[in-house]
């Protein structure tokens, strides 16, 4: 499965994913809110992140954003969850920056139940304020002796 740094030719099919995977795992998102969201991730979010997508035969079905060791988002199309397509994305990232950290909002139990499955653990939870949800600070130790769980 091709994992390869996002190009600008890849815009459509990453926003495709991103609008399939975050309407099934945030069903609080207003469609307002989420027309914001489509168009941060055009102008902002995409030329200001190092991130990269995965080709499934021949298709760009999913992708990974990073921040530096920060997980700025990650989605695939909902047809591909469960298949190991977002582990190796994340392999990727951790292969790329070892410590891992993420939000994900509580409410979100796909991402949250990938998370966890993956190996990221709770440091701390607050709120946001855009949409009023509870969000999870997440981190994924590469060392897992050592997570460095704030309690």
């Amino acid at each position: 499965m091709p994992i390869r740094h996002y190009e600008p030719s890849d815009l459509d099919a990453v926003l495709s994913s991103w609008e399939s995977a975050t309407r099934l795992a945030h069903p609080f998102m207003t469609d307002e809110f989420l027309a914001q969201e489509r168009i941060n991730t055009t102008e902002i979010y995409l030329p200001n992140t190092d991130t990269w997508v995965i080709d499934i035969n021949g298709e760009v079905r999913g992708f990974i954003a990073l921040m530096g060791n920060e997980v700025g988002a990650i989605f695939l199309q909902p047809e591909f969850h469960g298949l190991g397509f977002g582990k190796a994305l994340m392999d990727k990232a951790q292969e790329l920056h070892g410590d891992l950290e993420v939000e994900v909002f509580k409410t979100n139990s796909i991402g949250l139940e990938f998370y966890l499955k993956y190996g990221f653990v709770l440091m701390h939870e607050t709120l946001h304020d855009s949409t009023g949800q509870q969000l999870l600070r997440l981190k994924f130790a590469a060392d897992q002796s050592d997570p460095g769980v704030q309690q």
